[in-house]
C-alpha cells in the first residue's frame, strides 16, 4: 500500500514538472554578475533559447566583451548591459528599471553576483564581512524588491538566487563568504514561500565546486600563495568539481521547472546530509581539514590580493590547468 502511494507521488511529482514547464523565449532576463564566469555562462545559454537578457555587472569594459561574445555565438541575441554595483541599493533598482525599460518587462530575475574571499579569520577584518553581506544579502535583497511589483502586475515571475554549498555547510577559511550565503539562503527560501501563491517561483541554487576560472577573481589574505594554491586546485580537480556549462544548464532547468531548490554536485548533497545526520562527526572532519589549510602570516596577510596577484609554482600548473582554461573561456583573464 504504502509502495503504491510512493509511485503514485513520484508519477505526480513528474507530472508536475512537466506542466510547469516555462519557454524563455522572449522572455527578459536579468541577470546580475552576468559579465563573467556563471552569470556569462547562464546569459549564453538563455541567449540560446531566444531571451532577452539584461547584464548587471561593475566593470564596463567586462560587460562590452560579455555582450561581444554572447553576440558572436547568437548573431540575433537581444542583450542588454548595465554598469552598476548592487551592492548599492539605488544602482540594483537602476538595473532592474533600465531593463524594464528596454524589454517592458521582467520575467526572471537571476541574483548571480558574488565575491570570494579566502583566509583565516585571523585576517578577516570587519569590512570583508560586510561587503560579503552587501554583496550576497543586501544585493538580492534589492534588485528582488525592485522587480516584484512588475512580477506582480504581470502575475508571474521567476527569481533564481545563486547561493551555495557554503550556504548550508560552513567552510574554514570562507567565513565571510560561507555567513553571507547562509543569509541568502534563509532570504530565497523564505520569500519562496510566501510567493509561490502569487506564481512567482524562487529557486536557491546551492552549487558545490565548479569550474567556472572564478578563483583568479577571488579576493586573497593570510600566506597569498598558498591560499590561492590550495583553492586554484581544489577548483580543477575533475572528481570534486563540475563543468561550468553543465551547472548553467542544471540552474536553468531548474528555473524552468519553478524547483524550490537544486543542489549541484554529487559532493554538495553528501556535505549537506552529513552534516545533518551527524553534525559531530562532520564538525570534527571540517576541523581536521582546517588543520592542513595555510597557517596565519604576518601582517602582510591583511591585505587582499586577487588570485592573479597570488600565484605560485602551483598555481598555475598542471594541477590548475582546468581553472584557467576556464578563465579564458569565460571571461575571467
Amino acid at each position: 500500500m504504502l509502495g503504491a502511494a510512493g509511485v503514485t507521488a513520484i508519477m505526480l511529482a513528474h507530472a508536475w514538472r512537466r506542466r510547469s514547464s516555462y519557454d524563455f523565449a522572449g522572455k527578459s532576463v536579468v541577470i546580475t554578475g552576468g559579465s563573467r564566469g556563471l552569470g556569462l555562462i547562464m546569459a549564453r545559454e538563455l541567449a540560446d533559447e531566444g531571451a532577452r537578457v539584461t547584464l548587471v555587472a561593475r566593470d564596463e569594459a567586462e560587460l562590452g566583451r560579455a555582450a561581444e561574445d554572447i553576440r558572436m555565438r547568437q548573431p540575433f541575441a537581444d542583450v542588454l548591459t548595465v554598469a552598476g554595483d548592487v551592492r548599492k541599493r539605488y544602482e540594483a533598482e537602476r538595473g532592474i528599471a533600465q531593463a524594464l525599460d528596454r524589454f517592458g518587462r521582467i520575467d526572471v530575475l537571476i541574483n548571480n553576483a558574488g565575491i570570494i574571499q579566502v583566509g583565516p579569520i585571523d585576517h578577516m577584518q570587519l569590512s570583508d564581512y560586510e561587503d560579503a553581506m552587501s554583496t550576497h544579502f543586501w544585493g538580492p535583497l534589492y534588485t528582488t524588491l525592485a522587480a516584484l511589483p512588475h512580477m506582480r502586475r504581470q502575475g508571474e515571475g521567476r527569481i533564481v538566487n545563486i547561493s551555495s554549498i557554503g550556504g548550508r555547510v560552513g567552510l574554514p577559511h570562507l567565513v565571510p563568504y560561507a555567513a553571507s550565503k547562509f543569509a541568502l539562503t534563509g532570504l530565497s527560501d523564505s520569500m519562496r514561500y510566501e510567493l509561490s501563491g502569487e506564481n512567482i517561483l524562487i529557486t536557491t541554487v546551492c552549487p558545490g565546486l565548479m569550474r567556472t576560472g572564478s578563483p583568479l577573481n577571488a579576493l586573497f589574505k593570510g600566506n597569498h600563495p598558498q591560499e590561492y594554491a590550495w583553492f586554484a586546485i581544489s577548483d580543477s580537480l575533475p572528481l570534486a568539481t563540475i563543468d561550468a556549462e553543465r551547472a548553467a544548464r542544471q540552474i536553468i532547468a531548474a528555473c524552468r521547472r519553478g524547483d524550490a531548490e537544486l543542489v549541484i554536485t554529487v559532493q554538495a548533497k553528501l556535505a549537506i546530509l552529513a552534516r545533518t545526520a551527524a553534525p559531530e562527526l562532520f564538525a570534527t572532519a571540517m576541523s581536521f581539514i582546517n588543520n592542513l589549510l595555510p597557517e596565519p602570516a604576518g601582517r602582510e596577510g591583511d591585505q587582499a590580493r586577487l588570485g592573479r596577484q597570488s600565484e605560485s609554482e602551483w598555481a598555475p600548473s598542471a594541477l590548475t590547468e582546468p581553472t584557467y582554461k576556464a578563465a579564458e573561456e569565460n571571461n575571467e583573464m
